[in-house]
């Protein structure tokens, strides 16, 4: 039973009592003995319905602590845990269902008649499996190259990709983490980033269960609540988007306490203004940002706290089991300071899309991934993500790099969150243009943002064109959906629409 895919199984042995999964929502507390007893339940059901290796098991659900159960009972039936983004259309769930045709949809009850829509696909509810005591054995070989989940990506430039990954893969980012990252048995983690996405599974969730340590899980996310959990659950280490920092600034709660059990406060999922660092280092809270994707960990890098402060937006260097590069449009490795494609190697690498084996030569070559973003790194080895590679504008022949021009926006004090793009213009061959959430907008104030960029700016960064509105729109991970800024930058320039209006 102790093999290397069944490592819950040894870590439950070792700590039986130690409390292992909370829902922050109901209350519930499962121990490592527990947790055990609920994957036996969900291995019995999949045993008893004879569902074969290799079938796919999708999920549609909330965040709740049972999906842990049936993923560790998925990956002890030979099953492949497919995680659902319960915010899709139908439509867009059809896709990714005829893309991985599965055997069966689990759903709560909230997604129970988006779950029914699919009439050929057998249906069953989180809460309808009779409870077992005893733990079935399975009757497959393992292999560590075998796949236990397939994630699929956003699909913000097209359509979704199903990245699959090994146990090999989950298991090496969780023990990389955690001998990189210092986790133990003592850490304890609030998460509620969603479980369709890896950083909800794989970034700190999986790692801390595999030291020992403390899971919970919360739903909704509304930034006060959150705060308050972090107290209440004694948590150490907690990962959050930039979005959710913003929120709980903003709240009264934050003013009034110093989080005394908080070890640091981690940033994933898109770049972190540093005005997010300022304010939690006047308060003496240690913060840091990592960086990661899909098909790489999600978890990469690691870098000091304390050094974090002092290089605000480095992620620092690699962990202990991987290694990066820097490869320039040349194909050589790049210099101290030089842009370039950030590569990434080591066994925590997905194994290849699911049905797309162009994609995968593509993005897998010779044993490196090729991960699409920008980076750089300084006389120290320390590393910094500029942007994504498709998101680089050239404006008149030269390079920018949205995410300086952001960072530039977003000191003045009246931008709240800022998002550049390039759109075509047939003098510059790309116009930067800005998009600004402000909180005090007025008619001076894009000449205001645009003096303010001069000083900080190259002449050629700097935006010849604002747009201010109301929100900025985002994907359901938090990070700022583009796709949508670049049609709404049409609509300005074909409607002449008002400067001021909402996403």
């Amino acid at each position: 039973m102790y093999t290397e895919q069944a490592w819950i199984y040894k870590r439950a042995a070792l700590t039986p009592a130690k409390t292992a999964l909370i829902d922050s929502s109901t209350g519930i507390h499962w121990n490592y003995e527990q947790l055990i007893s609920q994957i036996s339940m969900w291995t019995h059901f999949f045993q008893q319905h004879k569902y074969e290796k290799g079938d796919r098991i999708v999920v549609l659900s909330q965040n709740r602590i049972e999906l842990f159960a049936i993923l560790f009972a998925c990956g002890m039936t030979g099953l492949i845990y497919v995680p659902l983004n319960f915010r899709l259309s139908n439509r867009e769930l059809q896709y990714i269902l005829d893309d991985c045709k599965p055997v069966l949809i689990i759903c709560d009850e909230e997604h129970q008649q988006a779950g029914e829509a699919f009439l050929d696909i057998e249906l069953v509810l989180v809460t309808n499996i009779l409870e077992i005591s005893t733990i079935h054995s399975t009757n497959h070989k393992w292999s560590s190259a075998d796949p236990w989940m397939i994630i699929y990506t956003g699909g913000t430039t097209g359509k979704p990709k199903g990245v699959v990954l090994s146990f090999n893969a989950v298991n090496w980012n969780a023990m990389n983490t955690i001998i990189s990252w210092g986790l133990s048995d003592t850490d304890c983690t609030l998460n509620y980033m969603p479980m369709f996405h890896t950083g909800g599974i794989n970034a700190l969730c999986i790692p801390i269960l595999m030291a020992g340590g403390t899971v919970v899980i919360g739903s909704r996310f509304q930034a006060e609540d959150a705060l308050k959990a972090l107290n209440t659950y004694n948590t150490t280490i907690s990962l959050f988007v930039p979005t959710m920092y913003q929120a709980m600034l903003d709240t009264e709660y934050i003013k009034t306490t110093t989080f005394p059990t908080v070890k640091v406060f981690l940033a994933g999922g898109a770049p972190c203004p540093h005005s997010i660092y300022d304010k939690f280092q006047e308060k003496g809270i240690l913060f840091k940002e990592g960086y990661g994707l899909t098909e790489a960990g999600p978890n990469n890098f690691f870098i000091d706290p304390l050094i974090a402060y002092s290089k605000k937006g480095s992620v620092g260097k690699s962990m202990q089991f991987n290694e990066v590069k820097i490869i320039n449009k040349e194909g050589r490795e790049c210099r101290v300071d030089e842009v370039g494609e950030l590569y990434i190697t080591g066994k925590h690498l997905f194994t290849h899309y699911w049905n797309s084996e162009e994609e995968t030569e593509l993005t897998l070559q010779d044993g490196w991934l090729k991960s699409g973003d920008l980076a750089r790194f300084d006389k120290d080895g320390d590393y910094y993500i500029v942007g994504r590679k498709k998101e680089m504008i050239i404006t008149g022949g030269e390079n920018v790099y949205p995410q300086e021009v952001e960072q530039c926006l977003i000191l003045h004090p009246i931008v709240r969150e800022a998002a550049v793009i390039g759109i075509p213009d047939k003098k510059w061959g790309e116009c930067v243009t800005a998009f600004i959430c402000s909180t005090a907008y007025n008619r001076s104030s894009e000449d205001e943002l645009i003096s303010h960029c001069k000083y900080y700016l190259g002449g050629y960064k700097v935006p010849k064109k604002i747009i201010f509105v109301d929100k900025l729109p985002r994907t359901d991970v938090g990070k700022i959906d583009k796709k949508k800024l670049y049609e709404l930058a049409r609509e300005d320039s074909n409607k002449g629409i008002a400067k001021r209006g909402s996403v």
